[in-house]
């Protein structure tokens, strides 16, 4: 037999859940795994969601247990900060050249935090989506991995090293470079992911127009524990308490001038969200405006359950326009109420868009094949797409179709070595 380690690796790109499960099932068979990861640390959407559905669980549920295993497998080479420029060869024998940007800070860090405590600057928080502000040295999130800070080098004052001096043990390098490594892979796992429709499009709902009206994803930081308001779901306007939720489904989806499929999750989500709302204020209102109900699969008793449990409205009818009543800051929500063949409009203290899953494809190198959506597709042999770079698709569904990737670009590692 064939010793596994003169196989090629198997290339990962993608650290959020998809490509985890994808390193994490080759390298337990004895494969090396190359992880590359474009933001600073791993888990994806999932390390920001607060909880996901259908156990309702905190995303530390899968990620804590993944990075256990990350830490304890040899196998896997993790690049953070880090983008593959290009892939070229054939399946069993693919050259990848993988450009990762400078941290500015060790693996000396010790998470101390002095340096973060004496930083003059402030960025945008990413993590929650601009809600909040973080010092340009920062931990990306309280459980990130690798537990490193970083720092955001572009927001740094002009000549200040304040963090450098007060580290104490010399982890903090300003002046680090980036670097270019060339990998030897014989296959590739496709795992970088989704981001939201760009609600700013949807000129007609008024998101970046009207402040209480929030996407689903703004939503899901608001909740956490973590979050910018610490958990309390809030009013962006006046930070009080919404006594009435409108869920806007399908916004930019099943839309010929945005995106034309439906993102399969957006209902579940909307629904799942409900319940943060009425666990913490039961007696608020909750609408949810819809095109067709879509919770497949496993997720149609979660829905059907939630709809009684949350006591949720829904009405079917797609949302024509949201307007602001200046004076409240309550928002308008107009609306072609199918099933009753009326036009009404209706007050809501907050409205939470459900925008779709766009695949984090662009920018992947040249060879790697997508569809007219800019989803992976498999027809290229030896490079395969997994989770949300493939389809829309809820956490356990990303988690079965990488172990699968996992197996096919196993396959072609094993193949090539024999051959």
């Amino acid at each position: 037999m064939t010793s596994a380690s003169k196989r090629k690796p198997i290339l990962v790109i993608g650290g959020g859940i998809a490509g985890l499960t994808s390193a994490l099932e080759a390298a337990e068979t004895g494969a090396e795994v190359a992880l590359v990861e474009k933001s600073a640390s791993l888990g994806g959407r999932v390390a920001a969601f607060n909880q996901y559905f259908p156990k309702l669980c905190p995303p530390s549920c899968g990620l804590e247990i993944n990075f256990r295993r990350l830490k304890n497998n040899r196998r896997i080479s993790v690049f953070t900060q880090a983008e593959v420029e290009s892939i070229s060869g054939v399946p069993g024998d693919y050259e990848a050249v993988v450009q990762i940007a400078p941290r500015y800070v060790t693996g000396a860090c010790t998470l101390c935090g002095a340096c973060e405590k004496v930083c003059p600057a402030e960025v945008p928080d990413e993590f929650n989506w601009g809600r909040s502000q973080s010092k340009a040295v920062h931990l990306p999130f309280a459980t990130a991995y690798p537990a490193l800070y970083k720092v955001e080098r572009s927001a740094c004052p002009a000549g200040c090293h304040a963090c450098v001096d007060a580290c104490a043990y010399a982890a903090i390098d300003l002046n680090q470079a980036p670097e270019k490594k060339t990998l030897q892979v014989a296959s590739v796992v496709v795992a970088t992911g989704w981001e939201p429709y760009d609600a700013t499009k949807l000129d007609n709902l008024g998101y970046g127009k009207h402040a209480n009206v929030v996407t689903n994803v703004v939503l899901e930081r608001l909740a956490a524990p973590d979050g910018p308001s610490g958990g309390s779901i809030v009013r962006p306007s006046d930070g009080k308490k919404p006594g009435s939720v409108a869920f806007v489904q399908c916004a930019g989806s099943r839309d010929q001038n945005h995106l034309a499929y439906c993102s399969g999750v957006c209902c579940s989500a909307s629904l799942k969200q409900a319940t943060y709302i009425r666990s913490r204020d039961p007696e608020a209102q909750i609408t949810m405006f819809y095109i067709d109900v879509r919770t497949p699969g496993h997720l149609e008793e979660f829905g059907a359950k939630t709809v009684s449990e949350a006591g949720v409205e829904l009405i079917k009818g797609k949302v024509g326009k949201v307007e602001e009543d200046a004076a409240t800051g309550d928002l308008l929500v107009t609306v072609e109420d199918v099933l009753h063949g009326a036009r009404t409009t209706r007050r809501y203290q907050l409205v939470v868009l459900a925008t779709g899953m766009v695949p984090r494809t662009r920018g992947l190198p040249a060879g790697i094949a997508t569809d007219e959506f800019g989803f992976v597709t498999n027809a290229n042999a030896g490079i395969y797409g997994a989770g949300c770079a493939k389809r829309p698709a809820e956490v356990s569904a990303s988690v079965r179709d990488a172990t699968g990737a996992a197996l096919k670009a196993l396959q072609i590692a094993v193949g090539a070595t024999h051959g």
